[in-house]
């Protein structure tokens, strides 16, 4: 067993385990010494966890950064892009130029959200300026499509309030956090059907920050047409394309132990503009289809790739930019460390008077060339 990567899972699907056992790694118990864990997130927090954790040695990572839930929580996502798009107008950023309207030029790409009970005057004043109106209400800290209903009136918002202390509907504890955004009510549609896209996104540090974005993704479509009528709006067939409703009918802690692997979810309206939706920490793995299933199974493969170099015993003092003839379907989606050299460069040849040329925005490494920007 000497040199062979020792593995647990407490996600017992095909793709990952068919993935270690075709590298030779060896499968063993939590209890035992173990290099590689692909956990799921609640695993993750008591990995990670002040009362209950434990300190990873140099040959042990998982699949899970420590505060991911920056990201994937519903209104935490929500929380840091306005900071984000705060920070980059006290910046004078050009990102965050509006329109005559005061709407965001660039960063206008995730519908407007609130948070309930908290914004709830906000909420108010905004839903009064348009209140024909439809929004979305998601409990913060699920997953899967429970919990989530539409509403088109101030009254349903109170009904809920009052029900939500007494109902199974939503958790037992009078305090859950929801969010509320603006619905899209003009999906594009394929055959009549509303559907979203799942974009896939390795990040295998934060600082400096590298991330990949898979070339390969899926459709999830509505098992029925769609139609804005306000009649259907408890019909979750018709509005949510979540796998697990439809078959039944960055403030982020670097860790050199972790890696991750999100599911970004992307509705496209009709007029083509993309819209951010959430961000899951632990995307599906389960398959329904043979295609799904080898999507799945090359996803798992190329992200251990990165995430483990050459199938080897982990050594967290590894360089995580790996040659580009690794990285399978992932491409490039930013390297700080890349950018800021670019940058560097870019200043010292200005000031020398050099032209930078029409590579300027590119860097070579290890004699490659490789994007350093946002695609």
């Amino acid at each position: 067993m000497a040199g062979k990567v020792k593995w647990v899972t407490d996600i017992e699907k095909s793709v990952l385990i068919n993935n270690f056992e075709k590298r030779g790694w060896v499968q063993v118990t939590e209890n035992e010494d173990w290099n590689f864990y692909w956990m799921s997130v609640q695993t993750i927090r008591n990995v990670f966890s002040v009362e209950t954790g434990y300190r990873l040695s140099d040959d042990q990572i998982v699949n899970h950064f420590p505060n991911h839930y920056e990201l994937t929580r519903k209104d935490l996502m929500v929380k840091n892009i306005k900071r984000y798009r705060k920070e980059l107008e006290k910046e004078g950023s050009p990102l965050a130029e509006k329109d005559e309207n005061g709407k965001y030029l660039y960063l206008d790409f995730v519908p407007v959200t609130y948070m309930l009970p908290a914004d709830y005057n906000l909420f108010v004043e905004e839903f009064r300026k348009s209140p024909s109106s439809t929004w979305i209400m998601k409990p913060c800290g699920k997953a899967q499509g429970k919990g989530i209903f539409l509403i088109n009136k101030l009254s349903q918002i109170k009904k809920w309030s009052r029900d939500s202390k007494t109902s199974s509907f939503v958790s037992q504890s009078t305090k859950e956090a929801y969010v509320i955004s603006l619905y899209i009510n003009n999906p594009l549609l394929i055959g009549g059907r509303k559907f979203d896209l799942r974009l896939y996104v390795l990040v295998s540090t934060y600082r400096p920050l590298r991330c990949y974005m898979y070339k390969l993704g899926f459709c999830r479509f509505c098992t029925v047409k769609y139609t804005p009528s306000t009649s259907e709006l408890d019909n979750m067939f018709v509005h949510l394309t979540n796998v697990a409703i439809q078959k039944h009918g960055p403030v982020m802690n670097n860790d050199k132990h972790c890696f991750e692997c999100y599911g970004y979810d992307i509705i496209i309206d009709d007029k083509l503009k993309p819209w951010l939706i959430e961000v899951n920490a632990s995307p599906s793995l389960t398959s329904s289809t043979a295609n799904d299933r080898i999507l799945k199974y090359n996803l798992i493969n190329d992200t251990l790739n990165i995430a483990v170099p050459n199938g080897e015993i982990p050594d967290c003092k590894w360089n995580k930019s790996p040659p580009k003839e690794v990285l399978g379907n992932y491409e490039i989606l930013y390297d700080e460390e890349l950018a800021q050299g670019d940058g560097a460069d870019r200043e010292l040849r200005s000031r020398s008077g050099q032209s930078l040329g029409p590579k300027a925005n590119r860097s070579r490494d290890s004699g490659r060339t490789v994007l350093t920007t946002w695609k």
